[in-house]
C-alpha cells in the first residue's frame, strides 16, 4: 500500500482535521455497547426518566463523552475513553457476488467468504456491481469508511476496462471533459490506454466519485460498451497480484494508519466505554458482568 500524492489538499482543510469518532456519541449507544440493555430497552428506559447524566435526568438525544457519569438502577458509570482495535480487509471480488449482506435473489455475496471479525462488523467502503471484480476495501471502522467513500475525503477509485471495438480521441476526450447521466455531471480525472486485440480495446480509467455503475455509465454515455471492469486500485490501496479471486488479505495496524491519515482522520481510533469511577479504561469485562 502507498500513500497518495495529493495535488491539493484544500477540500480536507476546509473540511477539517476529524476529531475522534468517539467525542461523544449517543448515550444509548455506549449504555448498549457497555452490556446494560439493548438500545430499545435503554430509549425506555430514558423516556421513564430512569437513567441520570452528571446528575441530571437524561432526555432522547442526550450525548455523553469523556468524564461524563452515568447513574441507573443505583449504579454510577463514569465514561471514558479506550483504544479500539479496527480491522481492514483487501478483498477480490469475482464477477457474480453481490456486495449485500443479504440477496433476496439467493445470489453470493461478499460476506459469504469473510472472516468473523474479532469486534464489531464489516463495512464495505463503496460498492461493485455483480459484474464487476477487483478490488474491495471492508473495514469494521465505520470512520474511515465513511470518509474515504464521501466526497470530502478525496479518494480516487481506478479500473482496467475492456471496452468493445475502437474507441475516438473525441470520446475520449468527451469522458475527460464531462459527460451528464441521470444523476449529473460526471468525468474520469484521468484515461490511460492499454492493449489493443483484435475487437477489444483496453483502458485504465481514475474517477472521484463511486455512484451506482458510474463507469459503465460514463462509457456507454459516449456510445462505447463494456465487456469487462475490474477494480484495481481505491485511494493508496492497490489490488495485489498475488490475490486470486475470492480471497482476501488483512492490512495491518501500520496501514491502516495510513489510510486514516491519508484522509484526514487521527491515526488513533478510540471509543467509548463505561468503567466504575476511578477505573483506568481497556481490557476488562462488559460492565453488565462486573
Amino acid at each position: 500500500m502507498q500513500r497518495r500524492n495529493r495535488k491539493s489538499t484544500e477540500a480536507l482543510d476546509r473540511a477539517g482535521t476529524a476529531s475522534p469518532a468517539t467525542e461523544r456519541e449517543r448515550l444509548q449507544k455506549v449504555m448498549a455497547r457497555a452490556g446494560l440493555g439493548s438500545r430499545r430497552a435503554l430509549d425506555e428506559r430514558v423516556a421513564a426518566g430512569e437513567i441520570r447524566v452528571n446528575g441530571q435526568t437524561a432526555e432522547p438525544g442526550t450525548t455523553v463523552g469523556e468524564g461524563d457519569m452515568i447513574e441507573i438502577d443505583g449504579r454510577k458509570w463514569a465514561v471514558a475513553a479506550s483504544q479500539a482495535s479496527h480491522q481492514t480487509l483487501i478483498y477480490f471480488k469475482p464477477e457474480g457476488q453481490v456486495t449485500t449482506r443479504k440477496d433476496p435473489e439467493g445470489r453470493p455475496t461478499v460476506f459469504d467468504k469473510l472472516p468473523r471479525p474479532k469486534e464489531g462488523r464489516w463495512i464495505a467502503i463503496g460498492r461493485l456491481d455483480i459484474n464487476t471484480s477487483g478490488l474491495l476495501l471492508l473495514t469494521t471502522d465505520g470512520e474511515l469508511a465513511h470518509r474515504m467513500m464521501h466526497p470530502s475525503g478525496n479518494v480516487d477509485r481506478e479500473y482496467l476496462c475492456r471496452i468493445r471495438g475502437a474507441v475516438s480521441d473525441e470520446q475520449i476526450e468527451q469522458l475527460k471533459t464531462g459527460v451528464r447521466l441521470e444523476d449529473g455531471m460526471a468525468r474520469f480525472s484521468d484515461i490511460v490506454p492499454g492493449e489493443v486485440t483484435a475487437g477489444h480495446s483496453w483502458y485504465t480509467v481514475a474517477i472521484m466519485e463511486g455512484r451506482n455503475r458510474e463507469v459503465r455509465r460514463l462509457w456507454e454515455a459516449v456510445g462505447a460498451q463494456v465487456a469487462r471492469l475490474k477494480r484495481v486500485r481505491f485511494g493508496p490501496v492497490f489490488l495485489p497480484s498475488s490475490l486470486r479471486p475470492g480471497r482476501f488479505q488483512q492490512l495491518g495496524p501500520a496501514d491502516h494508519r495510513i489510510l486514516r491519515e491519508d484522509v484526514g482522520l487521527s491515526a488513533r481510533t478510540s471509543e467509548l466505554e463505561l468503567v466504575p469511577p476511578g477505573k483506568d479504561p481497556g481490557g476488562r469485562k462488559s460492565a453488565s458482568r462486573r
